[in-house]
């Protein structure tokens, strides 16, 4: 009896693992490719549980279909249309689209395939580095190279059952030899600009001054003509007042003439003159001293 179960179980055993090895699933994240002794017969690209025939006869290899990451692990150097060295580290996001055409170029080795893209953008980058100048590489054309990169990249890369999702450069520096000479040469520049924008300053301020001082010179001018228009017209009514006061009372007139003849004369105390006693000019003070009155009220 035990030597009838052995047997049973063995097997039963055996026939499961038959089973088992024609059963395998597919990972949403993966390509399945089913082989037959070497020979890739079918790519399974829709997840789920599949089968095959059991080895020897037929083997499954899987491929990722998700993104995947080539990051340079040492910065590269390149020359630009200036002759100048830079050093580049740059990255790509590339996935696998055919997997038969993969297969077939790369034998399924994912690492093969990252050295050939390595040397893809390698040679995309060196010809669009030698084409440009430091600046349009930095700031100006920075975008488009990377577009034009990813371009050229991605119409090698199909051919060989990749897509090429984005290549980006994180980092461009310049060598440490060359770093000086170009800040001195930004700097100078910057300066240059700097001089520019002072002597336009400059110009703009004289201009503006310049324009103030002659209106400045066109209202003073404006102002002493009205006031000289004006004193005028207030001397000629003083006169004319004058006049007529006067002509009514020339003794008077003669009188104020001379108080004023000797307000003028004598303004402080140190004011001196030598003059006759019977002088015309002290006439008025003879007469006040000799009368004692007024002699304008004769």
């Amino acid at each position: 009896m035990t030597n009838r179960i052995f047997p049973l179980i063995a097997g039963f055993f055996l026939i499961v693992g038959i089973l088992s090895s024609t059963i395998f699933v597919v990972d949403q994240r993966q390509y399945a490719a089913v082989f037959a002794f070497g020979e890739l017969k079918r790519v399974v690209e829709e997840p789920g549980l599949q089968f095959k025939l059991p080895p020897p006869f037929q083997s499954v290899q899987f491929f990722e279909r998700r993104i995947l990451t080539i990051d340079t692990p040492d910065a590269e150097r390149f020359i630009t249309a200036e002759k100048k060295n830079l050093l580049v580290d740059s990255y790509v996001k590339w996935r696998i689209v055919e997997p038969r055409r993969f297969f077939i170029s790369f034998r399924g080795d994912q690492r093969m395939a990252q050295d050939r893209l390595n040397q893809l953008v390698k040679s995309a980058l060196n010809e669009e580095f030698t084409k440009r100048t430091v600046r349009e590489l930095i700031s100006e054309q920075r975008e488009q190279v990377m577009q034009n990169i990813r371009k050229k990249v991605a119409e090698e890369a199909a051919d060989i059952g990749i897509e090429i999702v984005d290549v980006r450069l994180k980092r461009i520096d310049l060598l440490a030899e060359i770093s000086e000479s170009v800040f001195r040469r930004m700097e100078a520049e910057r300066k240059r600009v700097a001089n520019e924008l002072r002597s336009t300053g400059a110009a703009e301020s004289e201009k503006i001054r310049a324009d103030a001082e002659r209106q400045r010179d066109v209202i003073l001018s404006r102002a002493y003509r009205d006031a000289q228009t004006i004193k005028g017209s207030g001397d000629a009514t003083a006169t004319k007042l004058y006049g007529e006061s006067f002509g009514r009372d020339p003794q008077f007139a003669q009188f104020y003439r001379s108080l004023d003849a000797y307000r003028t004369s004598f303004k402080t105390k140190q004011d001196l003159m030598v003059i006759e006693p019977n002088s015309e000019f002290l006439k008025f003070m003879r007469s006040s001293r000799l009368n004692g009155s007024n002699p304008a009220s004769k």
